[in-house]
């Protein structure tokens, strides 16, 4: 009889142990202490141990791809960096074992990729990680259903189509705004890897995540045993088929026109680190800009305390700012809404005749940075770390601002910080018209740590999925342009500057194939982890119950 992954299995008799699971064993047989533990033996001593030592070294595995992120920037690794955590689950000895190392291993890539919250949110980043690192629960049953044991090459062509959609609906389901977001997705290590994004153009990260997590499939299956290198091999070829197609197939966008953007960086130097002295230090750097033709300016998130709508003063001297310098000046209140109630955080266009009146409220909001999920549940998180002691509002909708540039309008799509992490606001805002993307961000909460390093890279995969310039510019750094094709112009701007810096991105209205299409490669995850379900789950109905009477077996008839 053939299992759903093809391989050829003894008939048995009704009287006889269930049939093994898909991958290979039975989850009765196989290792009760390990599953239960249970120890007729007398290893009651060593087993547990034995698990809490398994357990840690998956936690320590699943870590290993934090090295592939900025700031230490290993992006080559993260073609080989999910082997040693891929073997450890397929040598499980049961599925239930092989959950609980798909469990941990979740935990320490949790915590490892957000390292740098620890002081901010304290005990609540462990929580956070044992809470999502269910999510790699049924990946690591996947792992050892499709790679476990012997596999046929049948089994194991399938695990690299099956293992790779498995992670990507992983990435999908944390990427929930609610859920912290897309922070750390697989893919977005590639973010300065041309061919890669090449393929964001087209699939957008998740489309590089899925060649990535394949390409850590076929290695496992290279080092996994003789008879599976020819399908490892195999698969290497076809990753490389695919990158190789979007390096030389997919085309450069075409540049029509440039336009010039100022980046303002008050920085933590000279005091500017509270509210007023960030606003005179940003006054004071965009002065300092006048006739350099420019045809915007930006500055950073929070890099205005009060509302200019109720502050005549403040509106007549952002006014007078975009007077002097003859361009457009793009700031970010973090304010309470003279308005309307609550506090917002807004980016707002000033010209030289005054506010324009186009205005962008966040949207998607920081947990616990900018609101508290169950307030009344979590409240006390407040007095442990650095959660928000008030929730900011949300707005309600994507905008893009329209100025005039040589005769012509340019659409200005802004992102606030957080925001340029989803993949779905930036394609939004260009399908609404948007021919440059801007991020407002502040991370100086976590100015030494590894985060402004990850945070600016994700605005090149942003330009390269959407085929527009990206501007990410920032209160204290790291500050950073990228082209339509992802590719950086010119040096970033480090955390330990104060300054302004120019640079000339070209426009395009070329239009990439993940603009039109948008996340296509989801749904082709759905489909694969779907018919694998499928296939397992016909195998089970097939298969008489433990215990049932059912047909004799063809030999040994009384």
């Amino acid at each position: 009889m053939r299992n759903p992954f093809g391989r050829t299995e003894p008939h048995r008799a009704p009287d006889t142990e269930p049939d093994a699971g898909p991958g290979g064993d039975s989850d009765r047989g196989a290792d009760p202490g390990a599953d239960r533990g249970a120890d007729p033996g007398g290893r009651a001593g060593r087993i547990p141990s034995a698990g809490l030592l398994r357990s840690l070294l998956a936690v320590v595995l699943g870590a290993l791809p934090v090295v592939v992120f900025p700031a230490p920037g290993l992006w080559w690794a993260a073609y080989v960096c999910l082997v040693p955590w891929m073997l450890l689950v397929r040598t499980a000895p049961g599925a239930r074992r092989a959950a609980l190392d798909g469990w941990c291993g979740g935990i320490g890539f949790l915590l490892a990729v957000h390292h740098w919250l620890l002081p901010s949110v304290h005990v609540f980043l462990l929580v956070m990680a044992a809470l999502l690192g269910l999510l790699w629960l049924p990946w690591g049953v996947l792992v050892r259903a499709m790679l476990g044991g012997t596999p046929t090459p049948a089994r194991a062509a399938a695990a690299l189509c099956a293992v790779p959609s498995g992670w990507l609906l992983i990435e999908l389901v944390r990427s929930w705004e609610g859920l912290g977001g897309p922070w750390g997705l697989l893919g977005a290590s590639q973010w300065n890897v041309p061919v890669a994004l090449r393929l964001a153009s087209v699939g957008g990260v998740w489309l590089v995540s899925l060649l990535v997590v394949a390409v850590n499939t076929a290695v496992v299956l290279l080092v996994a045993g003789p008879g599976l290198r020819a399908v490892g091999v195999a698969g290497l070829a076809a990753c490389a088929l695919v990158a190789g197609t979007a390096a030389w197939g997919v085309g450069v966008p075409r540049p029509s026109g440039a336009v010039r953007v100022a980046m303002v960086q008050p920085g933590l130097h000279g005091g500017t680190d509270g509210a007023e002295g960030r606003l005179d230090r940003a006054v004071e750097l965009t002065r300092g800009l006048a006739g350099q033709r420019l045809d915007l300016v930006v500055w950073g998130e929070s890099g205005v305390a009060r509302d200019p709508a109720g502050d005549p003063e403040l509106t007549a001297r952002l006014t007078a700012l975009a007077r002097a310098v003859d361009a457009p000046v793009l700031v970010n209140v973090d304010a309470r809404r003279t308005d309307r109630p609550g506090i917002y955080k807004s980016a707002l266009l000033f010209g030289p005749d005054g506010p324009t009146g186009d205005r962008y409220d966040k949207m998607r909001l920081v947990p616990f940075g900018e609101y508290v999920p169950a307030r009344g549940l979590l409240g006390w998180a407040t007095s442990v770390g650095k959660a928000a002691q008030e929730d900011r509002r949300r707005g309600t909708g994507p905008v893009v601002m329209r100025m005039p540039d040589d005769g012509r309008m340019l659409g200005v799509g802004p992102l606030v910080c957080f925001e340029s992490a989803f993949p779905d606001m930036s394609r939004r805002l260009v399908r609404d018209g948007a021919q440059v993307l801007v991020v407002q961000s502040a991370t100086s909460t976590f100015q030494h740590s590894w985060a402004p390093a990850q945070h600016a890279s994700l605005a090149a995969l942003r330009a390269a999925e959407t085929g527009r310039p990206v501007v990410h510019a920032t209160l204290t750094g790291i500050s950073a342009a990228y082209g339509p094709d992802g590719a950086r112009v010119g040096p970033p701007v480090g955390t330990d500057v104060s300054g302004a810096v120019v640079r000339e991105l070209p426009l395009s209205e070329t239009s990439t194939v993940y603009a039109r299409w948008g996340d296509w490669p989801l749904y082709g995850a759905f489909v694969v982890v779907g018919a694998v379900c499928a296939a397992a789950g016909g195998g089970a109905l097939r298969r008489p119950a433990p215990g049932r009477p059912g047909r004799r077996a063809r030999t040994g008839r009384g």
